[in-house]
């Protein structure tokens, strides 16, 4: 198995490092268009095989010829948030930086599975989509499972107890219009209502609408890193290790959910082909429209692309 991350920034790095000491890869290729920096973390990491007992070779290049081959592409590349940005302020100038991406990745891995990062992320997705020409099951992106993570977090500080007891799913746009179900979330098997109040399950949704932004207010000259990396090798362990793990993604859909030509985050079945199975939940009337809502919202950015 071979792993390329594109892009050394915080993201890119962080995720090389998790999928480094999972052993997930036999070769690890780290790519950035800064001279030096990729080829700089890359020994680092390397150097750290010894300590942490990994064996995945690491190799950072500025060359997409190094990545040729590679049976998994993580893109994170892009420009970050800073302060009072939204993810859509980034698409312009993302758009042009991830259309080049996928034009390499097109060339060099033709067979590869592609998980995006980079912001705004549903609408990057798509773009990858169309300019690889990829079958949908084979590009995705990473959202959901960062979402859940949130929201997950927040209710375990809320009630002072484990965040492995607490199950949740969350749908929709990586951005302001997500759609945290609460009627999918416990607490170890508890519905969530039935241990706390509504006023409370409202306010740690919002927190969890702005859970990004939070960051990016507090580190000022970036975005979150942790946990989108930890979220991505989740992804990538269940395509390498053919899990089948049903996990929230961004998902190319095609009539599921009542929606068509869109990228937008939903439960997914992750196994060595990517999106084995799309699965559908029963939802209420209101979360249907608000998932309606968010779909077009990120079809109002699609339609901004110029491919």
């Amino acid at each position: 198995m071979k792993i390329t991350v594109i892009g050394a920034g915080n993201v890119g790095a962080t995720t090389a490092c998790k999928l480094a000491e999972k052993d997930l890869a036999k070769e690890l290729v780290i790519l950035d268009i800064v001279e030096g920096t990729p080829q700089g973390k890359a020994l680092d990491l390397w150097e750290s095989a010894p300590i942490e007992g990994f064996d995945t070779r690491c190799v950072g290049t500025n060359s997409y010829k190094e990545t040729a081959g590679s049976d998994i592409v993580v893109v994170t590349a892009g420009l970050p948030r800073k302060p009072g940005m939204s993810r859509d302020d980034l698409l312009d100038a993302n758009a042009k930086i991830v259309k080049n991406v996928a034009e390499n990745i097109r060339q060099q891995s033709p067979e590869a599975i592609v998980i995006v990062v980079s912001n705004p992320l549903d609408v990057m997705t798509y773009a990858t989509l169309k300019v690889t020409g990829f079958p949908p099951e084979r590009v995705f992106g990473m959202a959901g499972i960062l979402d859940t993570a949130r929201f997950r977090s927040f209710i375990a500080l809320e009630l002072g107890v484990s965040v492995r007891d607490i199950s949740a799913m969350v749908l929709g746009g990586h951005g302001d219009s997500m759609v945290p179900l609460q009627r999918y979330t416990t607490v170890a098997g508890v519905p969530l209502g039935e241990i706390m109040d509504q006023g409370t399950i409202d306010r740690l949704i919002q927190r969890t609408r702005d859970g990004g932004a939070e960051i990016v207010k507090y580190l000022k000259t970036g975005s979150a890193f942790y946990a989108p990396a930890a979220a991505v090798v989740e992804m990538v362990e269940s395509v390498v290790k053919d899990k089948n793990r049903v996990l929230p993604c961004a998902c190319y859909l095609s009539g599921q959910y009542g929606l068509d030509d869109v990228y937008i985050g939903v439960p997914a079945r992750l196994g060595s082909r990517g999106v084995v199975e799309i699965v559908e939940l029963g939802l209420t009337a209101q979360e249907k429209a608000a998932l309606q809502e968010s779909a077009q919202y990120v079809k109002t950015n699609i339609a901004k692309l110029s491919l």
